[in-house]
Formats: C-alpha cells, sequence, structure tokens
C-alpha cells in the first residue's frame, strides 16, 4: 500500500487534483473543466483519480481556489487556503528561494511577491480579461489556430506589430485592423503576446519589485509566445516548473501534509465514497444586522452539512449535524 497526499484546486474555469508522494514527487494529476459546476467536477475527478490509483492510501487533504470552503467540506480537508499561500508554497518546492510568481489562469492573474520563503506582497485582477487563457483560446478560435499551436506561432514573428492591449476589447479590434492593413498571422500573434504582457505588468504587477527568479505558473504558462514576451519585458530567464498547469493543487497538499503532521492526527478525508453522494447548495441573505452577508449552506437530502459567508459566525458557528462538525471547523481555516 503506498501513501500520498491529495491536493484540489477549484476553480472557476478547471477543477485540478494532484497526489504526492512523501518525496513531493507527482504520482498523478487530474484537469477537469468546471463548467460551472463545482461538485459535479470533483466527484467526476476523484472517482478518476481514485480509478486509477486504487493501492493508494489517502493520508492528508488539502483545497484552494475559488470554491475551496465548497471543496473542503466535501471532501473532508486538513487544510483549506487561499490561492496566494499555495501557489507561493508549490513555488518555493519546485523553484528554491523563488522570488516573484506569476501566475496567469483562465479567467484571473496573480502576482506574489516573496522575500526570504514568505509572501511579502500580492496582487490579483480578477476584472479584466486580457491576457488571462480564456481570451487566449477566444483569439485562437477567431483566428482558427489550434490553441496548442498559438504560442509557437509567435516565435515565428519577426517584426510584432503593436497591439493596443489596454483591455479584451481593445486587443482584439486592434488585431482586426492589423489584419486588414495585411500583417502576418506570426507577427500579429507575437504582438497579442507582447500586448498581454504589457497589460499584466501595468496592472497586476504595478508597484512590485519583481526580482529574479520569476516562476511563471498557470495554464498560460504552457504559451511558449507568453513565456518570450514575459522574459523580453522584464529582461530576464523565466522558469516554468514541469507541472505548471496544477501548481495550487500541489501547494494544497504540501500544506495538507504539514497540517495533519502538526495536528498529530489521522486525516479528515471522507474516503471517496462520498463521490456517489448527492450534495445541495443553497444560499441566503441574512438580515440581522447591516452587513446583510449571504450565507452559503451545504446539505445532502438528510443532513446541514456546513455553513459559511457570514461575518459574525451567527451561522457559521451553529451547531450542524454531526456528521459534518469537523468538516465545518475546517473551512474556517483561512491561511
Amino acid at each position: 500500500m503506498a501513501f500520498a497526499d491529495l491536493g484540489i484546486d477549484v476553480g472557476s474555469v478547471s477543477t485540478n487534483i494532484v497526489l504526492i508522494d512523501k518525496n513531493n514527487e507527482l504520482l498523478d494529476k487530474i484537469y477537469i473543466r468546471t463548467k460551472g459546476q463545482p461538485i459535479q467536477a470533483l466527484q467526476q475527478g476523484l472517482v478518476e483519480i481514485y480509478q486509477r490509483n486504487r493501492d493508494v492510501e489517502i493520508r492528508s487533504v488539502g483545497t484552494t481556489g475559488s470554491a475551496r470552503y465548497l471543496a473542503g467540506v466535501i471532501a473532508g480537508s486538513d487544510a483549506v487556503k487561499n490561492e496566494i499561500t499555495a501557489h507561493a508554497v508549490a513555488a518555493l518546492e519546485e523553484v528554491p528561494g523563488t522570488q516573484t510568481v506569476i501566475e496567469i489562469g483562465g479567467q484571473d492573474s496573480k502576482i506574489i511577491i516573496l522575500r526570504d520563503n514568505t509572501v511579502a506582497d500580492f496582487a490579483m485582477n480578477t476584472v479584466c480579461a486580457a491576457g488571462t487563457g480564456s481570451f487566449l483560446d477566444q483569439q485562437a478560435a477567431r483566428l482558427n489556430l489550434p490553441i496548442e499551436e498559438f504560442g509557437a506561432l509567435a516565435l515565428k514573428a519577426k517584426n510584432p506589430v503593436r497591439i493596443a492591449g489596454r483591455c479584451s476589447v481593445f486587443a482584439e479590434s486592434d488585431m482586426i485592423h492589423k489584419q486588414q492593413m495585411g500583417h502576418n498571422l506570426a507577427d500579429i500573434v507575437a504582438g497579442l503576446c507582447e500586448a498581454l504582457v504589457r497589460n499584466y505588468l501595468s496592472n497586476v504587477g504595478k508597484g512590485k519589485e519583481i526580482l529574479a527568479p520569476v516562476v511563471f505558473q498557470g495554464g498560460v504558462a504552457a504559451n511558449k509566445g507568453m513565456r518570450e514576451a514575459l522574459s523580453k519585458a522584464l529582461n530576464t530567464d523565466i522558469v516554468v516548473p514541469k507541472y505548471f498547469d496544477v501548481m495550487g493543487a500541489i501547494g494544497a497538499a504540501l500544506l495538507a501534509r504539514d497540517a495533519v503532521k502538526q495536528r498529530g492526527t489521522r486525516t479528515n478525508f471522507r474516503g471517496f465514497s462520498f463521490c456517489s453522494t448527492e450534495f445541495n447548495v443553497k444560499s441566503f441573505e441574512c438580515t440581522s444586522c447591516a452587513n446583510r452577508c449571504e450565507v452559503v449552506e451545504l446539505k445532502t437530502l438528510a443532513a446541514v452539512l456546513a455553513r459559511w459567508g457570514d461575518r459574525c459566525g451567527k451561522w457559521s458557528e451553529m451547531p450542524v449535524d454531526g456528521l459534518c462538525k469537523q468538516a465545518q471547523k475546517q473551512t474556517q481555516q483561512t491561511g
């Protein structure tokens, strides 16, 4: 019987699940489109990873991502941590001494400044789609290019054109204009990559001291054109981890392992059998005070499992059915 730590990263675009062994080697990984259904995506991913690793015993579980609390309650997490913490821990494990983490995912991007192996500063962009994976997918489709070939084509450019990258609408409009002017596709694609990097550095990276080593992770790190544009703009080498697309999940697994060791108890993991359980989520507005918090409630057909989202604790600290009292406590960890 082999032992492994389970990391879960449930985001708006994708759900990533990994298994790592005691030496921090990746045993398996799963990437699934969330499609607005985080519970179903989580259950599907765990079923797949179990079917491929039936001889593995889970010794800890960590969750991160925008749906980390939900995933933490459902899976029985040992650590529920924010994305900044998870990505920073994974980057430091992969590249010791990392000072800057650039993470660009499907619908958002972030920068993490590390000093002396500690998060010193960070910034996130969840408003503008320019530079994210979804925008690049959209432009590749419009140009009738497989997204896998998008970055490679950018590297063939001789004279990248200047694209207005302030926002996704302007960028697309300017690309069309450059096509109509007769510029070749490679130069336009390279120009778009450079524009999106400028957008990132002037918004997300504004005012940040970006020092090497710079680690580039997230789905967009697969794009060779974006890698080259970042390296050119920062005038430094860009390090892309081997498993750049699941670094959040890897960080969650590492944090969960530490949490179980510090606690000195067994994992809270429910086991894979819960993947067939039907869960229901609803939200309601608490009118007890002027905050009017949106409270989220997770239930099965037979029990209320957890509530969260209130500032004062009126609902989240209210006793729930015995099945999930321990799991509910885990959702209060914020990293």
